[in-house]
């Protein structure tokens, strides 16, 4: 396997070369072997992208982030939502409390990807987009974390939860239309009782 190299704040690391991730996914890979690889639901992972494309925008309309990388970090963030890159996001569950590793994935994998769309190669010259200083900008782990349970949540209520409800409660009525006549002695865990 090849790698690169990517530089943070602790110094260097070798990151798989064929990966969008960075120093700071890399070190968590490493740190928090415990559980499965990839355990962190991909639900929290979409809550992030949506997130990260919307404080981008505001960013912009702020005027603390230019055009160009508001809408480099807008295409990576569809592209994540498309479900495109789900490889790219290896973490496990088990991290600090602020879920800071999950957050730096996102920001990193963005920063990566809108590098190669600009027609650059990962790990060579300047970064066009920072993780930290423009896919974070004006965020803190403590406040995207819990936005991306929050919106990860809404989704899943919204979208499977609710519909559930309702197919169920229109099948009940249904079926206790079609047997309205039909005379029960007890029901039991919805089945007929034995008498």
């Amino acid at each position: 396997m090849s790698y690169r190299i990517e530089k943070d704040t602790m110094g260097e690391v070798q990151v798989p070369s064929d990966k969008y991730w960075g120093a700071q996914t890399e070190r968590s890979r490493n740190n928090f072997k415990i559980g499965p690889s990839a355990s962190m639901p991909l639900d929290i992972v979409y809550g992030f992208a949506y997130l990260k494309k919307a404080v981008a925008y505001t960013n912009h309309e702020l005027g603390v982030l230019d055009k160009q990388k508001r809408d480099l970090i807008a295409q990576v963030c569809d592209e994540i939502l498309e479900g495109k890159h789900d490889s790219q996001f290896p973490l496990v569950i088990w991290q600090t409390g602020s879920g800071t590793q999950s957050n730096m994935n996102v920001n990193e994998v963005i920063a990566n990807r809108a590098h190669e769309i600009a027609g650059k190669k990962i790990g060579e010259g300047e970064k066009t987009i920072r993780p930290n200083d423009d896919v974070n900008k004006s965020q803190s782990s403590n406040d995207t974390f819990p936005t991306g349970m929050h919106i990860a949540a809404y989704k899943k209520i919204v979208e499977t939860t609710i519909p559930g409800v309702k197919q169920l409660r229109d099948t009940l009525h249904k079926k206790s239309k079609e047997f309205s006549s039909v005379v029960k002695i007890g029901r039991t865990h919805l089945m007929d009782a034995t008498p």
